[in-house]
């Protein structure tokens, strides 16, 4: 059986697979990006511009879409996730600095988002938020443990599901679908510092460093958990299949992301701006002010959908720390690993959610945090698409398997949008 007959019935057995199956690591980052601290960014994009932010979720889309797959390719071909390749290829001080900016960057998320979960179970429920979100960092930090990588993908997925929520709301408000077209393909776009500002905000929470590393490295624990599969490099054959299944569940997943990011800014603009509320703060403030305005199942909806996203974003922010220090030092590190083969692996996620809690017990200003949690993102974020790109072009990491031009154009577009958009945020400093 020649290499050509494998690559065909490998994409044929792929083709027989349920739907559901073909999605996982695309499917999984796109979601995760969505995170409490995202939505609190379309919140306030919703609220304060209503409809004028619209047409930013059709530009992220391509370019995001385009810089995941390549994310995705580097560690489905090489068979390393994006730290370890950069340790092999380049200056080791270019890797610390990036790794431990990015290790900051999640730490400070990751307490954004339990704080947002527990304010929002408060809602809920009542009760106090700190020991809410101290149980959700506990409760995260116990399943990635325990729960081998295999079974824990399944819990990941389904969480996906809770950004529905988002899209639910949109159907209990009254939208004037022919202004939202407008709005959207003909945008009204103001060069105000406060509408850059937002613009940038939008920009650096829809494409983030963490992806990356998190989308990356869930490629070769896809491949590790199947043993008839191997890294492109040693396994051609199987290229046709794998790179086809990439596409299709990045173009998925951060379609999801994007549909998600759109109804979250339409429901806001519909309801909070359209009556004056115009500064919001944190997802369950935006949750808190929807009540009284779009009903009690819109809240609902809103709240649930604050702790769903959170649970499944703050294992993907954990994670893609632990990979990135692992992949720096050279651990063993996957979530299929029991904690006694990982321990370093396992003690990054432990430890920086951990931390992430107790950051959100503090005094600290969590509007600040974030912020400042942004603009490392958004600094970061610009080098490491550069060596990504880099990366994914040479032969040494890639072998025949370089990326195309089309995606060389498409990664190249959303490394310079970010690097304008952190030239413009430090203008607003």
């Amino acid at each position: 059986m020649n290499m050509q007959t494998v690559a065909d019935k490998a994409l044929e057995d792929q083709d027989d697979q349920p739907f559901l199956s073909k999605l996982g690591p695309g499917l999984i980052t796109g979601a995760a990006d969505d995170d409490p601290s995202g939505i609190a960014t379309y919140s306030q994009a919703g609220a304060q511009f209503g409809f004028n932010m619209l047409w930013t979720v059709l530009l992220t889309y391509p370019l995001m879409v385009g810089i995941q797959i390549v994310s995705a390719r580097i560690g489905r071909v090489s068979g390393h996730g994006l730290a370890t390749n950069i340790g092999k290829h380049y200056p080791r001080w270019l890797l610390y600095s990036l790794v431990s900016l990015l290790l900051i960057a999640n730490t400070i998320n990751i307490g954004a988002d339990v704080a947002a979960m527990g304010e929002a179970t408060k809602l809920l429920a009542g009760g106090p938020s700190h020991w809410y979100a101290i149980g959700f960092g506990l409760l995260s930090v116990m399943l990635q443990v325990l729960v081998p990588y295999h079974r824990y993908v399944r819990v990941l997925k389904w969480l996906t599901l809770a950004l529905l929520a988002y899209v639910a709301t949109v159907f209990v408000v009254r939208i004037p679908w022919q202004q939202v077209a407008m709005h959207t393909l003909l945008p009204h776009i103001s060069l105000k510092a406060e509408y850059i500002t937002t613009v940038v905000a939008v920009f650096g929470t829809t494409i983030s460093p963490y992806l990356f590393f998190w989308q990356a490295s869930q490629e070769v624990e896809d491949m590790r958990a199947k043993p008839e599969q191997h890294d492109l490099l040693q396994s051609p054959e199987q290229a046709r299949a794998s790179l086809h299944r990439i596409k299709i569940d990045t173009y998925i997943g951060m379609g999801f992301s994007n549909m998600v990011a759109f109804f979250i800014m339409l429901t806001t603009a519909v309801t909070l701006h359209t009556h004056g509320i115009t500064d919001i703060q944190s997802s369950a403030q935006a949750a808190q002010a929807l009540r009284p305005i779009a009903g009690e199942f819109a809240f609902l909806l809103f709240s649930a959908g604050i702790i769903g996203t959170g649970l499944l974003a703050i294992p993907v922010l954990a994670g893609s720390s632990a990979y990135a220090i692992a992949g720096t030092f050279q651990w063993e590190n996957s979530l299929e690993y029991t904690p006694g083969k990982a321990k370093g692996f396992y003690a990054v996620i432990a430890v920086s959610t951990l931390i992430g809690v107790i950051f959100s017990l503090s005094s600290i200003d969590p509007i600040k945090a974030l912020y400042w949690s942004a603009v490392i993102n958004g600094v970061i974020s610009v080098p490491v698409m550069a060596v990504m790109m880099l990366m994914a072009v040479k032969p040494a990491i890639m072998g025949q398997f370089v990326i195309s031009t089309r995606l060389r154009i498409l990664g190249w577009l959303a490394t310079a949008l970010m690097a304008l958009a952190v030239i413009a945020m430090l203008f607003t400093l």
